[in-house]
């Protein structure tokens, strides 16, 4: 019987390989490469019969992939999720001592990339067990996609088990791992169908990278549950894009208020007819009621959307006929999400009142890898803190009116300046420092450091830079910086980047 429910709830590829084996799964923009539900399995089949004999990859190990979106990137996940082992999507935009943080808090043993990383992967002073190219004579690509029978793989990836581990920024200095579960992953589909009306003939694209929960959970493994169509892009092109949408009938678009303004400027957009588009979802952060208006004008309504990496993503959504109307809003919870919004002390304020958002239901993590101090503090009674501040109208709607603490996002990426700061102060010329972020006309919002130095010691802005880039992502690395004399700080000794802020105007 419990090999009936993993399948049954887990299995999802399996059971569209005998419902509609000719429909198209993933189909890869670059090249044109399409893979059907019946092709899709065998797939994955093959992939987990190569990691669990070749490779000794088993229930609960760690499978790490640093690589662009590609279909067997896709395969990949579903081998692993059949084994009950647990992936590690790597962001490719890290420094190697970021990389090899991740690899050594997960102990992964087996590392999945392509050849354009190896140079970054020899400056990684942490080594898996094994390691394979998805490239070259020997490489995984060649596996996946060939006509090897191999025996059935027993499915072992059960409903409450791990199936990925995504790192999200830390606001303490170093990233934290949220444990995904496959539980989680269903439920997201379920709640994100429900809301969206998801059906089996939708179509849409996946350019958002892998490393992110986007990229996975808001839209390509929901259509794939549901038998659907998803296209992936090696990374974001707006004109692409755009003919995407007319060449491939594509009906549901997902992008971040930046991408949607990129596209609207693309000279592709008066061009094409997006007569498929249902819907574009929008997440991120608010989305200007002109951009609005103008994606509206050309008959795709814009649906603003909320959610994390720990909980969902797909937490909230803005009906579309209320984006004008609700600007500005992430409307109301989907199915099976319980919320309360409550002040320091864990009580709910009062309607109207701004207060920190809590969430409650099945697509809630399991806990953050080998973090217990912060599960903690983050998953309190069942109830997850999101840290973000939100509001509640007379309708109902809810408004994010805070981001976590100090994030600002800069192109579309979360930088929690703890992290930066972290970093920063190991410099040796360094004394003190405080990251905040400002407006960017290209970024939406980039770092600027106050850096206080040590007696007698000079370093150029240019020099901080280019350090920080041997340390950190490069999205993550301060643009600006102004060097003085003192930070401001409370009587207590607490950095008052509050006053920071007011003397940048943000």
């Amino acid at each position: 019987m419990k090999d009936s429910i993993n399948y049954i709830e887990t299995d999802w590829i399996k059971r569209w390989a005998q419902y509609s084996p000719q429909n198209i799964a993933l189909k890869s923009v670059e090249d044109g490469t399409e893979l059907t539900y019946r092709a899709f399995h065998k797939s994955i089949n093959r992939t987990a019969f190569l990691l669990r004999d070749t490779y000794k990859v088993s229930k609960g190990d760690r499978v790490a992939v640093l690589s662009i979106n590609r279909i067997e990137y896709v395969i990949l996940f579903f081998a692993i999720q059949k084994l009950g082992a647990i992936m590690l999507p790597l962001n490719y935009r890290l420094a190697a001592p970021e990389i090899a943080y991740q690899l050594k808090d997960t102990e992964a043993k087996l590392l999945v990339y392509e050849n354009s990383f190896s140079q970054i992967l020899d400056k990684v002073d942490y080594k898996p067990d094994a390691s394979v190219d998805f490239d070259g004579n020997e490489g995984l690509s060649g596996w996946m996609f060939s006509d090897e029978e191999v025996e059935d793989v027993d499915h072992a990836g059960a409903f409450e088990d791990a199936c990925m581990i995504l790192y999200t920024s830390g606001t303490t200095g170093r990233p934290k791992g949220a444990l995904i579960t496959n539980k989680m992953l269903f439920w997201n589909s379920v709640n994100t169908s429900l809301r969206l009306n998801l059906v089996q003939q939708d179509v849409s694209i996946t350019f958002a990278p892998f490393f992110h929960t986007g990229g996975w959970n808001v839209l390509t493994t929901p259509l794939l549950h549901r038998g659907a169509t998803v296209l992936l892009m090696k990374k974001f092109d707006a004109d692409t894009i755009l003919k995407l949408c007319d060449d491939e009938e594509i009906s549901i678009l997902f992008g971040v208020p930046t991408m949607m303004d990129m596209m609207y400027r693309s000279e592709q957009f008066e061009k094409c007819s997006l007569n498929t588009v249902r819907y574009a979802i929008v997440g991120g952060e608010p989305m200007a009621l002109s951009l609005i208006e103008a994606w509206q004008e050309k008959g795709v309504p814009v649906r603003q959307g909320y959610g994390l990496t720990e909980f969902g993503p797909n937490v909230f959504s803005l009906n579309q006929e209320d984006s004008k109307r609700k600007i500005g809003s992430i409307g109301f919870p989907n199915f099976y999400i319980n919320t309360r919004v409550v002040d320091d002390n864990g009580k709910d304020v009062p309607q109207g009142e701004p207060g920190e958002l809590v969430l409650q239901g099945p697509v809630c993590m399991k806990e953050y890898w080998n973090n217990p101090e912060a599960t903690a503090k983050t998953i309190v009674d069942d109830w997850l803190h999101t840290g973000d501040i939100v509001r509640v109208d007379d309708e109902g709607y809810f408004y994010v009116i805070d981001r976590k603490k100090e994030m600002f996002i800069s192109g579309a990426e979360n930088v929690y300046p703890a992290e930066v700061e972290h970093v920063f102060r190991k410099h040796p010329a360094i004394r003190d420092l405080a990251v905040i972020g400002v407006p960017d006309e290209k970024w939406g919002e980039s770092g600027k450091a106050f850096v206080v130095l040590k007696e007698g010691e000079k370093v150029s802005a240019e020099d901080l830079q280019e350090w920080g880039k041997e340390q950190l992502a490069k999205f993550k690395v301060p643009k600006h910086y102004d060097f003085i004399d003192e930070l401001p700080k409370s009587d207590s000794g607490k950095i008052l980047k509050k006053a920071l802020k007011e003397t940048e105007g943000v």
